[in-house]
């Protein structure tokens, strides 16, 4: 095949020559401007195969389990391939962001009931959102341990001996955490559950703010306080979060389960008013009944939290004794009677706790 005399193109017609030059300049233009616009566009991500789920603080590694096996799933039986961002805080503070558009979470994997229904009050999310998944939403269970340094050099073993001699607490701030509400509560019942009366669980909690050395914003910020600053004598915390702060420090710490605590009762949903598209709203709901199997149940087990499987909870017996774990029924009349009892404006805990918030 002859090849192009370019040379004798040129000298015959040189306008030829001047449109190929340019075209070529215009042609690698246009390549450097495509590949700056896909890069550009990697970095960015396909938001329109993304969720972000706003949790609270202590379920970091949980979740970044448990997306990396529903994405791996998802893909595997849709073909589509999704990307999961998360966020960690105080649960309260988390609910209050999604309220205020300050994040606009897909779904929501909060502490308490009361924090996910704060958004159904705001119209973010159905009426019936506890109906809409499995165990009215409740993926697992958990409750409040106590860790104290190796030994138990303070002798801690209930709820009556927090309050003895110069003992220091550490606990989240429960108009901010959903840790630190659990706290409250699980002190309180703690009395009303074994005969004592109001009065008497009033007096205490009045007393068990006084050994609070210091008020985290959210439980992983008390995890620190008393594990890395060495802040006080126990530490009351999710029973998952003392199993991980126990594990790192196997040679300074030890959990002590007391006789009676809370049964507390995570809860999910899926953010209504900011998953209108249907694709997003298809991820949404896939990704939250996806807690509820096996697999997941499996996972959630291993990360020291109870899962609503009785089979699977019963593989963890060894990590998560059989306890006497009341229900918020024994205290109140449910969760939302006991947000408004215990946490509204001048409830009890503005009677027995200063704000001092780290």
């Amino acid at each position: 095949m002859p090849m192009l005399d370019t040379t004798k193109t040129s000298r015959t017609n040189p306008h030829i020559w001047h449109r190929i030059q340019w075209l070529n300049v215009f042609g690698i233009f246009a390549v450097i401007l495509a590949s700056s616009l896909i890069a550009n566009e990697n970095l960015r991500g396909d938001t329109s195969k993304q969720i972000l789920n706003v949790s609270y603080d202590p379920t970091r590694e949980l979740y970044a389990t448990l997306n990396t096996q529903f994405v791996e799933q998802y893909q595997h039986q849709t073909g589509v391939s999704l990307q999961i961002k998360q966020s960690h805080g105080g649960s309260s503070r988390q609910a209050l962001s999604v309220v205020d558009g300050s994040q606009k979470a897909d779904v929501v994997t909060l502490a308490l009931p009361t924090d996910v229904d704060a958004l159904r009050k705001r119209g973010l999310i159905a009426a019936e959102w506890r109906a809409r998944l499995p165990n009215n939403s409740v993926p697992y269970t958990s409750t409040i341990v106590f860790v104290v340094h190796k030994g138990n050099p303070k002798n801690i073993h209930d709820w009556p001996d927090l309050i003895k001699g110069n003992v220091a607490i550490v606990t989240p701030d429960p108009r901010t955490s959903g840790n630190g509400k659990l706290s409250v509560l699980a002190a309180w019942g703690s009395v009303t559950t074994r005969g004592g009366g109001d009065d008497e669980a009033l007096a205490y909690l009045r007393e068990l703010f006084k050994h609070v050395a210091v008020l985290n914003a959210g439980a992983r910020g008390a995890a620190t306080s008393f594990a890395i600053e060495k802040t006080g004598d126990v530490h009351l915390t999710w029973e998952n979060e003392a199993i991980r702060e126990v594990s790192a420090n196997k040679d300074e710490f030890e959990i002590v389960y007391p006789p009676v605590s809370i049964r507390a009762e995570p809860a999910v949903a899926w953010v209504d008013a900011n998953v209108k598209d249907k694709a997003t709203a298809d991820f949404a709901k896939a990704y939250l009944e996806y807690l509820f199997t096996d697999a997941a149940q499996e996972t959630i087990g291993k990360f020291g939290y109870r899962p609503v499987s009785p089979a699977i909870l019963a593989k963890s017996a060894d990590t998560l004794p059989n306890i006497n774990l009341f229900p918020i029924s024994a205290i109140a009349k449910d969760w939302d009677d006991a947000r408004e009892k215990f946490f509204a404006d001048n409830g009890i805990i503005d009677q027995v706790a200063p704000a001092k918030t780290k």
